[in-house]
């Protein structure tokens, strides 16, 4: 095979932020916006990669390295992305573009990987990169649906959801993601026992909202919503903007609402009745927020033909 496409899903992360990145478990969703890689042998003598989708090539470089120095690649490889998303509305572009990379070149040159592998090669990158990160934006891009995750991958956990109504806003601002976790890392230095406090109430809610998905209780999974959202607001990441956009959908009859990821921008999401998806759509602009018309517990990194 001389040229492989592959697509990795975004992800939105539903419960659990921040806490988990110091091993507290977490909740997050695949999203059906998907970046896309291309992979294919060239005669050159070095490597040819272009990645507008994603904010650094980086994340495309260091995946092409690991992988030729660890099964013995001397071919030069031409990789180029394109996606259904812009990096800056923070739905794990980097995430999806290293799992896609690492698919593509194990199809490529017929090296068979099992998902557990590919996530941890798509991990072991993210750190080198970044330093620190839970993984749970890895394992979205690899696995797909909704996962109940521990980080690292000590716990990938597949949940039975048929549906999972939500409606995701923008606030319209980037956030600076390793600002806010330099920020909680700070206040859990200085504060540990009130972090480990707060941190305890994220995973109570988190495991409360898994029975609630199990059961197929959405009410009670709203509500868990709404309390991880104050939660964060204790940890200071919230916005006034996020928090505009959290109040409006909550008037207007949305089950439950919170900001998703790290904070300071980016998305929030709301769990709604589809009867009442205008009237939360509708609030939600009323204060400035932008709605991303998005389908989630969608399939993981996928072959594409």
């Amino acid at each position: 095979m001389n040229k492989v496409k592959v697509s990795a899903p975004g992800k939105l992360l539903l419960l659990g932020d921040h806490a988990v990145v110091y091993g507290y478990p977490c909740l997050v969703t695949a999203v059906d916006k998907r970046l896309y890689v291309e992979a294919r042998v060239i005669e050159a003598d070095k490597d040819d990669i272009v990645t507008p989708q994603v904010k650094e090539s980086r994340f495309v470089l260091e995946s092409l390295a690991h992988f030729k120095k660890k099964y013995n690649i001397v071919s030069s490889i031409r990789i180029r992305t394109k996606g259904d998303f812009s990096h800056r509305v923070g739905l794990g572009s980097s995430s999806a573009v290293t799992v896609a990379t690492f698919k593509a070149l194990s199809v490529l040159f017929k090296i068979d990987l099992t998902k557990k592998e590919l996530f941890d090669m798509a991990y072991q990158v993210t750190l080198l990169i970044q330093g620190v990160g839970s993984g749970f934006d890895i394992a979205a891009a690899t696995y797909g649906e909704t996962l109940y995750y521990i980080r690292g991958g000590k716990t990938i956990e597949t949940l039975p959801m048929k549906t999972l109504p939500l409606v995701v806003g923008y606030s319209g601002i980037k956030a600076d993601t390793p600002f806010y976790i330099r920020q909680v890392a700070e206040a859990f230095r200085l504060k540990k026992d009130e972090m480990k406090r707060i941190f305890t109430s994220m995973q109570n809610i988190v495991e409360e909202a898994r029975g609630a998905v199990l059961r197929g209780d959405m009410k009670n999974f709203g509500t868990c919503l709404t309390a991880n959202h104050m939660l964060l607001q204790q940890l200071g990441v919230s916005t006034k903007k996020l928090d505009l956009m959290v109040e409006a959908s909550l008037k207007s009859g949305a089950w439950g609402a919170k900001l998703s990821g790290a904070g300071g921008g980016d998305c929030m999401i709301a769990l709604v009745d589809d009867t009442l998806r205008g009237s939360v759509e509708d609030a939600i602009r009323s204060v400035g927020g932008k709605i991303i018309e998005v389908q989630v517990n969608t399939n993981g990194v996928t072959i594409e033909t």
